[in-house]
């Protein structure tokens, strides 16, 4: 008996030729390089008039608003790897709030909490982010400004926050089109100065700790007493920029180590210079007016000690909001200057690595304490030797009860060979200097007052100074936490350049 033939429909309607080209097309996309794509967004946050606007230790209450507040996200996706990076016009985030805002994220776009930075851009003229008792900034209802997390459920502000946040996440992806990337960056030195100086005077370095510091912050402007400034300046303005692939500007994700501009009207809700600038350089780059819109998005750097005060000359005084719009217009313009040299990329591997370092908060010794309650004890009228001396009274008593350890987020980002490292603190211009120097990148720069705000974060030489920043309730994590954050970072800059981007995109074209 002969073997019976097998010879099917599916033999004769594919023959070995068409198999082949078939097998060949799964091949050749399974190995062609994997398409970059970005989407933006810029929703308002502005709250309720009769919020307190932080900056200052007895906050007022806003009357108006001068322009609105936004949240601004980038989301970048390279394929394999989706980052977001989003920014909020409020002086500084309390943990819970950005953990509440990424688990929403996470609902609603299943992007992971390790993939998303949250950061404040510090503006000193928008509605406080914490919850407070009446107008003293000693008086967080939460304490998540001192001792974060907290388990209070969120306010009514911090919940739009959070909601406004996840909703242009999710706005931003829903616009994720095929885009390509690059970076670069300018140098405005003469709008950033530091703030602490050496001083001759003992009474201009009085601390409300009751002892002498060797610096003073923000001494009177144009004062025979100044000696020299003590720390530098970063005058870099680095930038991220990110087009479609027929070259209409998408997004600018920029960081400047300046602290705010400030000089608005003292009740106004106002973005400051972050703000301004995003407005400005979108004009520049001619995409005001495009649909979906150009989103600018300038990061407060490594701006702890730095202002925009030159104590050097006497301060003068300009109608409101003159400096501000200045500032962000010179700004705009050397970021402008340097995006004509940005070399753009169809793709680049994306990266986001996220740790919680284990840090000591500060506590106050026996003499500390005894010295609170003395401040706190004292009849009315008595002569003070500092006007702060309550409020920092008031922060040691609360550091007493501090946790044993705090976990303080640290996150890193990649882009091609960009590297983004974030912060919950305001850092000293001496962490980003550091860590520019040491990168692995081709160019690096520090977000601070990101995840969450643990207050000023000094280098250990900067602590032996004194001065505001290092002062106890402002400072609140140990003395050795920046190298400590330096050395994280550097560590996960590292793995992260070690890891190859996926087979066939190891050298995505550039235009």
């Amino acid at each position: 008996m002969k073997p019976r033939r097998r010879s099917t429909w599916l033999a004769r309607a594919f023959p070995p030729t068409a198999w082949m080209a078939i097998l060949a097309a799964i091949v050749a996309r399974v190995h062609a390089a994997p398409e970059f794509r970005a989407g933006a967004d810029r929703s308002d946050i502005t709250p309720a008039l009769g919020t307190p606007i932080p900056g200052g230790f007895t906050p007022p209450n806003a009357t108006h608003v001068h322009d609105p507040l936004h949240v601004r996200s980038l989301v970048l996706d390279d394929g394999a790897t989706r980052i977001a990076f989003v920014v909020c016009d409020v002086a500084a985030l309390p943990l819970a709030v950005c953990d509440e805002a990424k688990r929403r994220v996470t609902q609603q776009t299943g992007l992971p909490a390790s993939h998303i930075v949250i950061s404040a851009t510090h503006t000193h003229s928008a509605g406080s982010a914490f919850r407070m008792e009446g107008n003293d900034i000693t008086k967080i209802i939460d304490r998540d400004g001192f001792y974060p997390p907290s388990a209070e459920p969120l306010s009514a502000y911090q919940s739009l926050i959070a909601r406004r946040v996840a909703d242009s996440v999710q706005i931003a992806i829903g616009r994720l089109e095929p885009a390509r990337v690059g970076w670069g960056a300018g140098r405005v030195a003469d709008q950033v100065f530091n703030r602490r100086w050496r001083v001759a005077t003992e009474r201009n370095r009085r601390s409300p700790l009751g002892g002498i510091d060797e610096v003073r912050t923000n001494p009177t402007p144009g004062s025979p007493d100044l000696i020299e400034p003590a720390g530098p300046t970063d005058p870099e303005v680095a930038f991220l920029a990110v087009e479609t692939r027929a070259g209409r500007p998408l997004a600018v994700l920029a960081n400047y180590s300046l602290h705010y501009v400030g000089g608005g009207g003292p009740t106004a809700f106002s973005a400051d210079y972050f703000g301004l600038f995003a407005q400005r350089l979108g004009e520049l780059l001619g995409a005001s007016d495009r649909d979906p819109p150009f989103v600018g998005m300038m990061t407060n750097g490594t701006s702890g000690d730095i202002t925009g005060v030159d104590a050097r000359q006497p301060l003068t005084r300009e109608p409101p909001y003159v400096k501000m719009r200045r500032v962000a217009d010179i700004v705009a313009a050397e970021t402008y200057r340097a995006y004509q040299s940005v070399v753009f990329h169809n793709w680049v591997k994306l990266d986001a690595r996220y740790e919680e370092l284990p840090l000591q908060p500060r506590r106050p010794t026996p003499e500390m304490l005894a010295h609170a309650n003395k401040v706190l004890a004292r009849p009315a009228g008595e002569p003070v030797w500092h006007t702060l001396e309550p409020f920092i009274a008031r922060f040691i008593l609360i550091g007493a009860n501090a946790p044993a350890t705090l976990r303080v987020p640290v996150h890193t980002f990649r882009i091609g060979d960009l590297g983004i490292a974030t912060a919950p603190s305001e850092c000293f211009a001496e962490m980003g200097l550091e860590l520019k120097s040491r990168t692995p990148f081709e160019r690096t720069f520090t977000i601070s007052l990101a995840n969450g705000w643990f207050g000023y974060m000094p280098t250990p030489a900067q602590h032996q100074r004194g001065g505001y920043e290092t002062w106890f309730g402002v400072n609140r994590l140990e003395k050795d936490a920046a190298p400590r954050m330096i050395e994280t970072f550097l560590r996960l800059f590292a793995s992260m350049r070690a890891t190859p981007p996926p087979s066939g995109a190891a050298a995505p074209p550039k235009l």
